[in-house]
């Protein structure tokens, strides 16, 4: 009896002893479970920017999460309402963790948010501090895309034109200044029937989801050109040297059309998109982001191309397309640390797993400024042809439309073409909305007027 006891106690001692070692183990799978959850309790929201990218960055997010168990919300603004959704999303007690910027302007409105990324690995891997914005010493910003536009257009349509017996032009290479490029859109605006297309140039549609492509995009050579000859890269006052110009590329868009000027304000941006993609206009003014909506329909890849915006100023035979970025990434420096760095781990996955690098350059068909891109390219006929120009050795045109005082500067320069497009109000208006609204609106914005730089 008293060896069965001595067994039992040694049994129990042995079981003790295990569950112990077992315990200790368990504590320790549990403390490593509970660093593993800590770093799961991050989550990513991001406030996406670009609307023609929204599926692809949720099938990223879906991706990401199924990967790693981190929630990734992403939230897309309707077009040309960024900024104020932004500021909408960002009182909110669950604001974005990731959103953008659109240059040092925007900067400026947001910088207070913005987290130090000067440690990041998105950092460590940009080809140059060019891609940066900074605030003092601090990374605040990093593009994450490079993009280029200006007159995408259809061979097809346009060797159609050189054949014609009145044809001004016979060659693409002819078509490398403004008058050209108005001698081809008056004759195709002349034989359209002909040519079995609607108008010259797609519609220039005045809503919110197409204006931007005149008060900012368009609107950006004239800045651009004044900047270039008084040697600066902002200003308080713009003088409005190259408005004339401004003017006449303009009036070529809406008098050689798809669409009478007087219906321009029921136009969209999707009009716009859907007549060049059916092949019912040989011009259409727009960037290398645009290739996802013309893909698959009537107009094949071989035939896409894109040309320099010519407004008519002297030397521009050897300019180039219009290439640089508005979409810096931002982490919100107010979220909780566990979200702060559930973002950074979520952008570093986006551009050094695979998934994310195919994604970002086959399906959205972007150019990167990133190192770890180098062997992940779009298949995208319109960055190839932004890639020619730039071995051409043209001067490609800086996006200084990022140093615009405000949006509601571009919304005072889109009313006023609008309302001149469609015959209620003079250009005078448009000059007057450009320039003295550029002087108040900076004012405005920064207090104070400014210095020249």
């Amino acid at each position: 009896m008293k060896k069965r006891n001595r067994l039992i106690a040694l049994l129990l001692a042995g079981v003790t002893a295990v569950s112990m070692f077992a315990g200790c183990g368990d504590g320790k799978k549990d403390e490593n479970n509970s660093a593993g959850d800590n770093k799961k309790t991050g989550k990513v929201y991001y406030l996406n920017f670009k609307p023609e990218q929204a599926d692809q960055w949720k099938e990223l997010a879906a991706e990401y999460t199924k990967e790693t168990g981190v929630k990734v919300t992403v939230e897309t603004a309707a077009s040309g309402t960024y900024e104020s959704t932004l500021k909408s999303e960002m009182a909110k007690d669950e604001a974005p963790t990731m959103f953008q910027v659109n240059g040092p302007v925007g900067l400026a409105s947001w910088k207070d948010y913005c987290y130090d990324l000067s440690d990041s690995a998105i950092y460590k891997n940009v080809n140059s501090d060019d891609y940066v914005l900074k605030e003092g010493d601090k990374v605040v910003g990093i593009a994450y895309v490079i993009e280029t536009y200006g007159i995408i257009y259809n061979k097809k349509i346009l060797d159609q034109y050189f054949q014609l017996p009145d044809a001004e032009i016979h060659s693409i290479d002819e078509l490398n200044n403004f008058a050209a490029l108005k001698k081809v859109a008056d004759g195709i605006q002349q034989h359209k029937d002909e040519l079995g297309v609607q108008g010259a140039f797609t519609s220039a549609g005045m809503d919110a989801s197409s204006d931007w492509r005149y008060k900012t995009h368009l609107a950006n050579l004239p800045v651009y050109y004044e900047y270039k000859d008084e040697g600066i890269t902002s200003t308080d006052a713009i003088q409005g040297t190259y408005l004339n110009n401004y003017k006449q590329i303009f009036d070529l868009y809406i008098q050689d059309s798809t669409t009478d000027p007087s219906m321009l304000s029921s136009k969209t941006g999707e009009d716009a998109a859907s007549e060049f993609a059916l092949g019912e206009a040989a011009f259409y003014q727009n960037g290398t982001w645009a290739y996802n909506d013309i893909k698959g329909n009537a107009v094949a890849d071989e035939d896409l191309g894109m040309l320099p915006i010519y407004i008519g100023v002297d030397g521009e035979e050897d300019q180039g397309l219009c290439t640089g970025s508005e979409n810096y990434w931002c982490v919100n420096s107010k979220a909780s640390e566990e979200d702060i760095q559930a973002t950074l781990d979520f952008m570093e996955w986006c551009i050094m797993s695979d998934e994310g690098r195919k994604v970002i350059s086959e399906e959205m068909g972007f150019i990167t400024p990133f190192k770890t891109f180098e062997e992940y390219l779009p298949d995208n006929p319109l960055v190839k042809a932004s890639e020619e120009y730039r071995k051409a050795g043209k001067t490609p045109v800086s996006w200084n439309f990022t140093t615009m005082p405000s949006e509601e500067w571009k919304n005072g320069v889109g009313s006023a073409l609008l309302e001149y497009a469609q015959g209620t109000g003079s250009w005078d208006g448009v000059v007057r909305a450009f320039v003295d609204g550029w002087k108040t609106e900076y004012a405005a914005v920064h207090g104070e007027a400014g210095e020249t730089s």
